[in-house]
């Protein structure tokens, strides 16, 4: 596979890019006050399509209503493992509810978190995610997972409910692994997704993933308002900063700007059967 030099630097802008956004929180409060602007600034930017994604039952709705106002915005619905020892079957039934409305393309984001903000023990954590693999069965629509140091758990969870039900379907957002963790996720079915994190001086490991993850497999994200790249780090983020991280991907893989942006909006679209562009 082509290798290419890993950016340590600020990621210039790219040249009329087209671009999708495939994890972004745009219905969060840190765009209350200029969420149109946010979008049309996206727009602006040649972002083409943002799959704006749920983490609890508010935010899943909220999700489901701005794809309702938006063509290029897209919905998931899911609940993050922060919510697991809060969630009810009331809460889960919300969200199975909301799988069939208009321009739902995916379950999540879901999976496990050990990060010092999250008080939900494992075994919360784990049933959720079963829940959300459940789901994901039923319905065919492919799952956004969330990880934070919990590969090891998440693997064998997952490899578990492979070996169960068969192949799963998805995509492991702001992937955070190694080459070897790429591998694993490849084999059990997920897509790999990389976010601003990718831009950052330190992440030479993330690096060393992005450049072995192979071309068909891969997507851009921005996860907003969250992990904004550089030169914009410190600042809110939001969709427009995704080719910043589109750049920098295009250098791991010793692509061209243009075919990387060919690249992740064509993987994109596929995973989450997103229609073409018109």
């Amino acid at each position: 596979m082509p290798r290419g030099r890993a950016p340590d630097g600020p990621a210039a802008p790219l040249e009329s890019p087209a671009i999708i956004d495939s994890h972004a929180h745009v219905d969060a409060r840190q765009f209350d006050a200029d969420r149109d602007a946010v979008l049309g600034r996206a727009r602006a930017a040649g972002v083409r399509a943002i799959v704006n994604v749920g983490a609890d039952v508010a935010g899943s709705l909220r999700s489901v209503e701005l794809a309702a106002q938006h063509a290029d915005v897209y919905a998931t619905v899911g609940i993050h493992p922060h919510e697991a020892a809060r969630t009810t079957d009331a809460d889960w039934a919300e969200i199975a509810g909301l799988v069939g409305r208009p321009k739902v393309v995916a379950i999540g984001e879901c999976g496990l978190d050990r990060g010092p903000w999250n008080d939900a023990p494992m075994e919360l954590q784990e049933r959720l995610l079963r829940r959300h693999v459940a789901l994901h069965r039923e319905t065919g629509l492919p799952l956004v997972i969330h990880n934070r140091d919990t590969f090891a758990d998440l693997f064998r969870i997952l490899e578990d409910e492979v070996g169960r039900g068969g192949a799963l379907r998805g995509v492991m957002h702001c992937f955070s692994g190694g080459p070897d963790e790429v591998g694993r996720c490849l084999d059990l079915g997920f897509d790999i997704s990389y976010s601003g994190v990718l831009t950052f001086k330190n992440a030479h490991e993330l690096r060393a993933a992005a450049r072995v993850t192979p071309h068909d497999r891969v997507h851009v994200e921005t996860d907003c308002p969250y992990l904004t790249p550089v030169p914009h780090r410190g600042k809110r983020n939001e969709p427009c900063h995704v080719v910043h991280t589109a750049h920098a991907l295009a250098e791991l893989l010793g692509v061209s700007r243009a075919e990387i942006e060919r690249l992740t909006e064509t993987n994109t679209r596929r995973l989450f059967g997103l229609p073409e562009a018109a």
